[in-house]
């Protein structure tokens, strides 16, 4: 099995290139959307350190990471779970491009 270390490869920069837009929400913020629907009742404890970040890609492919909070909710930053959230959905950009750079590979290939 041969390397190529100059085969095609995904970066970090091109992964962040290719986000449109970001948005954040709590679980908190849900379930108080639902209350005003009337649908779920409005109390829930902790549900504010659970924090989701919606990643809308250049494709309008949407991603979504989580970060459930700290253990001890007296430690949540909520600056830090927006943070970990994004990471976390910024991981899950890296195999829908991978996908689509290993499908380029192959067609040229085999188009060679």
């Amino acid at each position: 099995m041969s390397t190529d270390l100059n085969a095609p490869r995904i970066t970090r920069e091109e992964v962040l290139a290719n986000i449109r837009s970001e948005f954040y929400f709590t679980a908190a913020d849900g379930v108080l959307g639902e209350s005003q629907l009337g649908t779920a009742a409005a109390t829930h404890t902790g549900l504010d350190q659970v924090t989701f970040c919606v990643l809308v890609l250049n494709n309008k492919t949407k991603v979504v990471g989580i970060n459930y909070g700290a253990i001890d909710p007296l430690q949540h930053d909520p600056v830090k779970g927006r943070e970990a959230a994004k990471e976390n959905a910024i991981e899950q950009i890296w195999p829908l491009m991978g996908y689509q750079l290993r499908t380029a590979v192959q067609a040229f290939r085999e188009a060679q």
